[in-house]
């Protein structure tokens, strides 16, 4: 049940966050659960490998290029859905930001 509220949360979210940028865009709230089901995907099977590949710059870099991973996955969500498009990097980097302090509050709220 718990996953459940959480991707429902998601899609919630991504919408919230579309709606703020004028570079995203989301056709619906089911466009929007299907993103947030498949960023749980990317997040969980690809992340985990670019960290892993990305480690010296990552280091040498602070931890900030996590912020360009976050970006890539997102640009890569954009490619393998429909009802999902980002204008471009910048667009994708500021949309993770944003979708993420968005989910830090619908968490503490829910």
């Amino acid at each position: 049940m718990g996953i459940i509220i959480k991707i429902l949360l998601a899609g919630v979210a991504a919408l919230l966050a579309a709606y703020i940028l004028p570079g995203v865009q989301i056709d619906g709230f089911g466009a929007a659960l299907i993103l947030a089901v498949v960023l749980a995907l990317l997040n969980a099977v690809v992340r985990p490998i670019l960290v892993i590949l990305t480690i010296p710059v990552t280091v040498l870099t602070l931890g900030l290029f996590l912020l360009v991973i976050n970006a890539l996955i997102i640009l890569l969500a954009d490619y393998l859905i429909g009802g999902f498009h980002v204008d471009g990097f910048l667009w994708a980097l500021i949309f993770s930001l944003v979708l993420s302090l968005i989910e830090a509050v619908l968490d503490m709220i829910f």
